[in-house]
């Protein structure tokens, strides 16, 4: 004999549904939180003593006037990336496909500048975690030993290399 449904039956199904969705809800908010909590985690602690250690002598390092050409550029490059163990080759690939060693390009969109195209909604905190603060993402200077650092600590990955 057939008999219609209960009232339960069908309310079951939405309730467990929703019950999983509140359950990822909350794991996603406790994650969050955690990350938030320890922003500085995935960078060893010798990581962080270098960093303080190049940002006392920062303008010691290469002391190259970029501003008279595009060689002098392209020597500064040379040189920071000696400096940073990074490869001098790809550097200046980098350089040359992002912003033929200009360090006032900048792309159509008007989101990245500077010899290496940095996208300026990162730049500041960039600048600042490797000594930079404050300082524009036009100074060849800069843009070439942020990315120099970045290169040494995580490598091409946002150059997509």
């Amino acid at each position: 004999m057939w008999r219609p449904a209960t009232f339960t039956a069908w309310v079951i199904q939405p309730m467990t549904t929703m019950i999983r969705k509140c359950r990822v809800l909350i794991a996603a908010s406790l994650l969050t939180a955690v990350i938030m909590s320890f922003p500085n985690a995935t960078r060893s602690e010798a990581m962080v003593q270098r960093d303080q250690q190049l940002r006392v002598v920062t303008t010691k390092i290469c002391p190259i006037d970029w501003r008279q050409s595009a060689w002098h550029v392209k020597q500064l490059i040379r040189c920071a990336a000696s400096h940073h163990d990074v490869s001098v080759e790809t550097a200046l690939y980098v350089a040359w496909r992002e912003s033929r060693y200009r360090p006032s390009a900048y792309n159509a969109a008007g989101e990245a500048a500077g010899i290496f195209q940095h996208l300026l909604k990162y730049w500041p905190d960039r600048a600042a975690d490797y000594g930079f603060k404050d300082w524009s993402a036009f100074n060849a200077r800069a843009n070439i030993m942020v990315t120099m650092r970045m290169v040494r600590d995580y490598g091409w990955g946002p150059w997509a290399l």
